[in-house]
């Protein structure tokens, strides 16, 4: 097991070290075992199925390989998720992995990540009068428009780089946080109202 690291971080680190080499399905539970220097009944353990095995490694390569910069206002949200997508681009066989791993059904905790709290706060910072719902909606939507997953689809679908997809990325933005957002505000009985603008 690599010095320092607990069972699980080690078995996901070495999936991902696994995955420069084959896709994730050629992974086998032994081979992970026998690399990390435990059994194969410890890796099934620790990760029960494969949807739990690959939460965690794209959860792994996510924090180690695409750590999305910290951010307090948009305009360092959309430079975080710019480097992200160049990221991606530099990597994109991690990238497919976290994308194929978000279109699958959760095996972990429902609460809110960090980065979606963060999003609210954001928001609501700079939207102080957008009431809790459509907040958590405009982050929903900026949050899926700066993930793999949509990375994955502009690059399939339509062949795009990580330029093309940030504009199509900072399009959507002013988008959101544009017209429908910027027009919504919480009335005074606590009622989302539309504001003319």
């Amino acid at each position: 097991m690599a010095e320092g690291l607990d069972t699980p971080t080690a078995i996901l680190a070495n999936a991902a070290a696994a995955l420069r080499e084959r896709a994730f399905d050629e992974i086998s539970y032994r081979t992970l075992g026998d690399s990390v220097g435990v059994s194969e009944r410890t890796v099934y353990r620790h990760f029960p199925t494969r949807s739990h095995l690959l939460e965690g490694v794209a959860g792994w390569i996510e924090s180690t390989e695409f750590p999305l910069s910290s951010f307090v206002t948009i305009d360092q949200f959309q430079d975080a998720v710019r480097a992200r997508f160049v990221a991606f681009d530099s990597s994109p066989a991690f990238a497919f992995v976290c994308a194929r791993a978000a279109s699958i059904s959760p095996t972990g905790e429902p609460e809110p990540t960090f980065f979606t709290r963060a999003l609210v706060a954001m928001l609501a910072a700079s939207h102080p009068s957008v009431n809790e719902r459509d907040l958590r909606r405009a982050a929903a939507t900026l949050r899926y428009f700066a993930s793999a997953s949509f990375w994955a689809r502009m690059r399939t679908g339509f062949e795009m780089s990580a330029p093309a997809i940030s504009d199509v990325f900072e399009r959507t933005v002013a988008e959101v946080l544009g017209n429908r957002f910027a027009l919504t505000a919480t009335g005074m009985d606590g009622t989302s109202q539309r504001v003319a603008g």
